[in-house]
Order: C-alpha cells, then sequence, then structure tokens
C-alpha cells in the first residue's frame, strides 16, 4: 500500500519523507490556500517545490471544467516535472480529459468520486489513480469504506489497472481499514501515518526496558 499525504505544507511533507515511508503527494486549490498559495505562478513554483522534496507522484489540481481548459492546464502541469500526475475531477469533460492523457501517456488522477461507478468511467477512461473520498461519505451518513470495497471488486473483476487512492482520510483507522481492503493508494494527513506508530504498550515496554539498563550500569 502506497502512502500519499494530502498537504500542501512543506514541512509535513520533509517530515514524511524523512520518516522514510511517503510514496507520493496530492494537493488542491483549496490545500495551496491554506498555506497562503495563490496565482497561477506561485502554485506551480509550489508544485516543483513539492517535487524536490518527495520521491514519488505528486497530484496537481486542474481548476478548469471544460476540456480544452483541462487539457492546456494539464500539459502545463505535466510539462513541470516528471512525477507531477494530472488531477481532474469526475466530471464529463473531465473523463474526455482523462482519455485524451492517457492516449498522450500523461498521468492522471481522477478525483471528487463518491460512487463505484464513477470510479467505473474513470478507469475506463485510462485514469492512473482515481480518488474516493471516504471522509466526505462518513459526513453525510454514507459508508466511505463500503465504496473502496465495491471499487476493488470491480477493477478486479476486469483486470483494471487503475489504482484506488482512498482520499479524505481523516485518521489512522480509516488508513488501516482501507488497507484491509485492498487500497492500493491512501492520502491523508501527517497525523494519520504518525498515528500507526502508537502504542501503548510499545511505550510500555520500551520505558521498561530501559529501566532494566539502567539498574544494570
Amino acid at each position: 500500500m502506497k502512502f500519499f499525504i494530502d498537504t500542501a505544507n512543506l514541512d509535513d511533507i520533509a517530515e514524511a519523507q524523512a520518516l522514510g515511508v511517503l510514496d507520493g503527494v496530492t494537493t488542491n486549490p483549496s490545500l495551496m490556500a491554506k498555506e497562503g498559495i495563490t496565482g497561477a505562478e506561485n502554485i506551480l513554483a509550489h508544485y516543483t517545490k513539492i517535487c524536490d522534496i518527495v520521491d514519488g507522484d505528486v497530484s496537481a489540481e486542474v481548476i478548469s471544467t471544460d476540456f480544452e481548459g483541462m487539457v492546456k492546464e494539464g500539459e502545463a502541469l505535466a510539462a513541470l516535472h516528471p512525477q507531477i500526475v494530472v488531477k481532474l475531477p469526475l466530471i464529463a469533460d473531465g473523463i474526455k480529459a482523462c482519455k485524451y492523457f492517457s492516449d498522450k501517456g500523461i498521468r492522471t488522477n481522477v478525483t471528487l468520486v463518491f460512487s463505484a461507478g464513477q470510479a467505473l468511467l474513470a478507469a475506463k477512461a485510462g485514469a492512473t489513480y482515481v480518488s474516493p473520498f471516504i471522509g466526505r461519505l462518513d459526513d453525510i451518513s454514507t459508508d466511505g469504506l463500503n465504496l473502496i470495497a465495491e471499487i476493488r471488486q470491480i477493477y478486479d473483476n476486469y483486470g483494471f489497472e487503475t489504482q484506488i487512492l482512498a482520499a479524505s482520510v481523516r485518521h489512522t483507522m480509516h488508513l488501516i481499514d482501507c488497507a484491509k481492503l485492498g487500497s492500493d493508494v491512501m492520502t491523508g494527513p501527517l497525523s494519520s501515518i504518525k498515528g500507526l506508530l502508537k502504542h501503548p504498550l510499545t511505550d510500555i515496554g520500551l520505558a521498561k526496558f530501559l529501566e532494566d539498563y539502567k539498574k544494570g550500569n
């Protein structure tokens, strides 16, 4: 399972990279704005900074909602750095753009996916990644994890190579559950990854080892 971090914060990305388990980064306009990154030139420059930190894929989102605009933006994003994956919304023109980029050998991440049918369309269009938003489904009393299971079954039935990128992961148990269900990738905050480190018995055991060591010295 690949671990992506969902942020535009360079410090968090660097910390996750230093941990040695980071496989990539996802971003969006909201995350950029949260870091005070606005304006096309600044956003493009920030993507390059992210690519300089992380070794893996970096999803960079288009803001156009029409096919021509997505193609223009996506080609510019893909030209920025070999690690860039063009992030497209799951709308009709987004699917058209996904097919266009797939035919051109440009990798894509189809985002804002909330149903198995949408995920099937993205796979048919040749998406590299599909991003179902499990946390946002949970927010409206719908089982986000069930969506991961449905997509996994459909993709396995037909041998689709599109990778399931579980997005809107809120916490560590989301991450574990996605791993159990066979999600190829998860993306969430740094805390969801660091939460895997935590167990009270680990802390108690380490404290005991250190205590016993000191007794003998």
